[in-house]
């Protein structure tokens, strides 16, 4: 891989905090504990990613962390994210959670943390948390998961403290304009989880822009993500596809076909509504 490629896999928006993120990262969620997180991040790592995003959720954490000892990179080169998940939420079970995924991942800090989903009830709660372990100083930057505009309104009035991030749900169905405004007039960066929509992209304007880009639809949806201010983190357990969806960096979309893939959306969830966590 060229220099020029690994750069532009390192290069990344600075949060509102002064910590840079890197651009695009590898999404780990359904990806089974041992030999296949770990084949998959040291994929990532050898292709030049430096992002990982993983969750208590996942039950992959363990995984995660041999991967990138055993890679031969630095632990300060590379960005790991990792997320409280909901029924350890609350102030005291949080930092308990936090303490967990820390060993399990084996580090002495971790570079993002974030509440998973705002849970009712118990996510202003959290969110004290994860102020708290900021100022400790064993998380480099916090954030939030899932949360509306509702729920950001709620923790920074609550807290003084603005979100570094906000991971949701974020594609061409669903372009999420309001809450994107919102996130960035509050300087929340925006992250997208299930970028390519499950996969399904079979769509004829991507097929078109993919055409004549000399591009795959998947690496047109990645490379709107960018061009949107939005860090993506597509999740794949295939080499190959891993470095594909890594190939991004080196043309840029029109306006214009900006503009057709953002008529695409239909405000389409494919995930839970974060307004209705019963979960």
């Amino acid at each position: 891989m060229s220099n020029q490629r690994n750069a532009a896999l390192n290069d990344g928006p600075v949060l509102n905090n002064g910590v840079q993120m890197p651009w695009l990262g590898l999404g780990v969620f359904k990806t089974r504990e041992g030999t296949e997180v770990i084949n998959a991040v040291k994929n990532a790592i050898d292709a030049g990613y430096r992002s990982i995003d993983t969750a208590a959720y996942y039950q992959n954490e363990t995984g995660v962390g041999k991967a990138i000892r055993e890679s031969g990179v630095p632990r300060e080169e590379i960005f790991i994210t990792t997320k409280v998940w909901n029924s350890d939420q609350g102030y005291h079970s949080t930092l308990k959670a936090f303490e967990n995924s820390r060993q399990k991942l084996g580090v002495e800090y971790i570079d993002l943390y974030l509440v998973h989903w705002a849970v009712p009830g118990k996510y202003r709660e959290t969110w004290k948390a994860l102020i708290h372990l900021y100022k400790q100083g064993v998380v480099r930057a916090i954030g939030v998961s899932n949360h509306q505009i509702t729920h950001l309104k709620a923790i920074i009035e609550d807290s003084g403290v603005i979100p570094a991030v906000n991971q949701v749900e974020f594609h061409p169905l669903l372009t999420q304009q309001e809450l994107r405004q919102f996130c960035q007039e509050q300087g929340i960066q925006m992250e997208a989880w299930r970028p390519l929509m499950n996969g399904e992209l079979d769509d004829p304007v991507l097929k078109d822009l993919a055409l004549k880009y000399g591009k795959t639809p998947a690496q047109i949806v990645l490379r709107w993500d960018l061009q949107k201010g939005v860090i993506t983190i597509p999740k794949s357990v295939r080499k190959e596809r891993i470095i594909e969806n890594s190939q991004i960096f080196d043309f840029q979309l029109t306006d214009e076909d900006m503009q057709r893939i953002d008529g695409l959306n239909q405000d389409l969830r494919l995930g839970p509504d974060p307004d209705r966590v019963n979960f």
